[in-house]
């Protein structure tokens, strides 16, 4: 996969991850909620904040 330099796409990028992350977030039903699924949303949000994190370096350079 390509590296996202452009701004914009990043930016855009993180919006659609975090769509996804709320899309899963709602559709969750807490009586039939499994810790297997409560791991998963954390790699969500571990994965966004790694990419966040990815993005952010390449401003630096």
């Amino acid at each position: 996969m390509k590296p996202i330099t452009n701004k914009e796409q990043q930016v855009t990028y993180l919006k659609e991850r975090l769509e996804i992350f709320l899309e899963v977030l709602d559709a969750i039903d807490p009586a039939t909620t499994e810790i297997e699924d409560i791991d998963r949303l954390i790699q969500m949000m571990d994965d966004l904040e790694e990419k966040m994190d990815q993005f952010q370096s390449r401003e630096e350079k």
